[in-house]
């Protein structure tokens, strides 16, 4: 068992669009983001590497027919190993959630049994992109867990973790059809999903520790707070919307297996930007660059790495 054949099977350049999921919660709540922080992080990045592990685990004898050049079904990573490293990765992954914090492992816990049951039982049903949507939302609310006050953080959080879920939702859609293509309307609403979702960006919210006082009359009531805009946010918002549509659009037209396939490449790319402006929307710039610069590297890793 290579160590390429385990990055293969955990999809390692997937991985730097995890970060992104904590930053941008922690981004959407009072505090700055320490040592809890981190630990949700390093949570998020375990429970997600277990759902990698998983999924392979799961479906491997329908690799072994469609992709039988995957590490278990090729033989390179036992099906045992596979199973065992899930186990735990999820282990780990809700001990470090409690290190951060009762409210941390308050929201790890329902992410981890998300994460186990899409991949035993929601995947093929329905209600799989309803599921993984909602796995991509704890684990932004995660971050705010860990990071915000005891009370209030995740409900504050609760309006990225609904745009973030949105993205996942249409994109896990597009992702059902592209071994097999032929399917318009699943990239034709992502790629509405993501004009959509570019829209509503583009709005002053109310979110995050950028937040400031309406302008109004002294005194006035009823002022709501709203986030102090960046020029950094329009900047990864217009990113994110051009690096999804695009290949949302060509599927939806031609959909063939492998343009579906890169519709769902470009939706995962997408993800970086998303979060990034998501982080710069609520006044933390700082944590919206941070989580940019993972898409360059994402890209540059995906190169050695086969994740097909």
């Amino acid at each position: 068992m290579s160590a390429r054949a385990w990055a293969e099977l955990l999809r390692l350049p997937a991985l730097f669009t995890v970060p992104g999921d904590v930053l941008a919660g922690a981004s959407a709540v009072p505090g700055r983001p320490g040592g809890r922080t981190l630990l949700a992080a390093c949570s998020s990045l375990c429970l997600y590497e277990a759902g990698m592990a998983l999924n392979d685990w799961a479906d491997r004898a329908e690799d072994a027919v469609e992709r039988p050049h995957r590490p278990l079904p090729s033989g390179r990573v036992r099906p045992a190993a596979a199973l065992s490293a899930a186990g735990a990765l999820t282990a780990a992954g809700l001990a470090l959630a409690a290190r951060a914090g009762r409210p941390a492992l308050a929201v790890a816990t329902p992410l981890a049994a998300t994460v186990w049951a899409y991949d035993l039982v929601l995947k093929r049903t329905p209600a799989g992109p309803v599921a993984m949507a909602a796995a991509r939302g704890l684990d932004l609310l995660l971050g705010a867990a860990a990071t915000g006050p005891a009370r209030g953080s995740v409900r504050r959080a609760l309006p990225s973790a609904a745009l973030l879920s949105a993205h996942t939702l249409a994109l896990t859609a597009v992702s059902r059809h592209e071994t097999t293509g032929g399917a318009v309307l699943p990239p034709l609403a992502a790629l509405t999903t993501s004009g959509a979702l570019g829209l509503l960006l583009a709005r002053e919210l109310p979110a995050g520790r950028g937040a400031a006082p309406t302008p109004g009359p002294p005194g006035s009531a009823g002022a709501r707070p709203r986030t102090a805009r960046h020029p950094l946010d329009r900047v990864l918002t217009a990113a994110y919307t051009a690096l999804a549509a695009r290949p949302y659009l060509h599927a939806a037209l031609h959909p063939s297996p492998q343009l579906t396939q890169r519709a769902v490449g470009g939706g995962i790319r997408a993800t970086i930007p998303l979060q990034a402006a998501l982080c710069a929307r609520a006044g933390a710039p700082v944590a919206a660059l941070c989580t940019a610069a993972l898409a360059p590297l994402a890209a540059r890793f995906a190169r050695k790495v086969s994740v097909t």
